[in-house]
């Protein structure tokens, strides 16, 4: 198929169409972005969660260990 010049297609019509062209790539550009840096935050948050439970889980250890320890301590005889 070849192009053919509609009489009834303004100058005015082809720049309107050509700019949301333009804005149509844009956004299908932005929306790239948008969805690599949301994957990118998802798999941070996923790191985070980890450290996190890591970390309340060494918490937890050392509560019981001091507990254990406190329980070994002689009370006080006054």
């Amino acid at each position: 198929m070849t192009y053919q010049h509609f009489s009834n297609y303004s100058q005015g019509m082809e720049n309107e169409l050509n700019a949301l062209e333009a804005k149509l790539a844009q956004l299908i550009q932005a929306s790239g972005k948008l969805r690599a840096e949301n994957h990118q935050l998802r798999q941070d948050l996923a790191h985070a969660l980890s450290n996190h439970r890591q970390c309340s889980d060494k918490v937890e250890n050392a509560k019981a260990r001091l507990k254990k320890l406190l329980t070994t301590l002689p009370e006080d005889q006054t």
